[in-house]
């Protein structure tokens, strides 16, 4: 278990499951995560409890730092160790836990995790464009935009565009590099791709 200021992060008991599922078939949650189809309880305890045996993929559960109820869940998956290279998600199951800084935290954990455990030099995810809250959570852990996909994804009568972002392990090079001498490319890396994109 990582253990932060507000949550902690770590393995999924059986008392979770019903939260889980819930979430899951949270259709207004749905629209910024992807298209809703139903989730069957089976399905996803079944899912759940062989994550632990699967080498590309880690899930934590998320809770309040003194409780043992779920408010949310991360998983990190294609996890390569060829590459050092995985795409990390993250969800705060109820509306009433956002906008408290679970989610900020728990990804920060999340992030210490790759870098010093699973020795990740990259990380990438994607999140709609239309997610203001989760873009500026992620800015804020030292997530860019590389790219946008152009209507990717078909949610509620709607084509949404999707960003690509990813961050990188801190190298200890740049970590120890003076203000002054960080250069506008890498104060800023990604904007440049993200206005290509935009421009194709």
């Amino acid at each position: 278990m990582l253990i932060g200021t507000k949550v902690t992060i770590g393995p999924f008991v059986p008392d979770d499951y019903a939260a889980m599922y819930c979430w899951a078939n949270d259709v207004a949650a749905a629209r910024l995560d992807g298209a809703y189809r139903p989730v069957h309880l089976t399905d996803m305890v079944r899912q759940l409890e062989h994550a632990g045996k699967d080498p590309s993929r880690v899930v934590f559960a998320i809770r309040p730092r003194t409780e043992t109820r779920i408010i949310g869940h991360l998983h990190i998956q294609n996890i390569s160790s060829v590459h050092r290279s995985a795409d990390i998600g993250i969800r705060i199951g109820e509306e009433k836990c956002r906008g408290q800084g679970y989610g900020t935290e728990a990804l920060n954990l999340a992030l210490q995790y790759c870098w010093r455990h699973l020795n990740l030099r990259r990380l990438g995810l994607i999140v709609f464009r239309n997610n203001a809250r989760a873009i500026s959570v992620y800015r804020a852990a030292g997530f860019r935009i590389e790219g946008r996909l152009r209507e990717l994804f078909f949610i509620d009568g709607e084509w949404v565009d999707v960003l690509l972002m990813a961050a990188f392990c801190p190298s200890r090079r740049k970590a120890a590099r003076p203000a002054s001498e960080v250069s506008e490319e890498d104060a800023t890396p990604g904007i440049v791709a993200e206005h290509q994109f935009e421009a194709a």
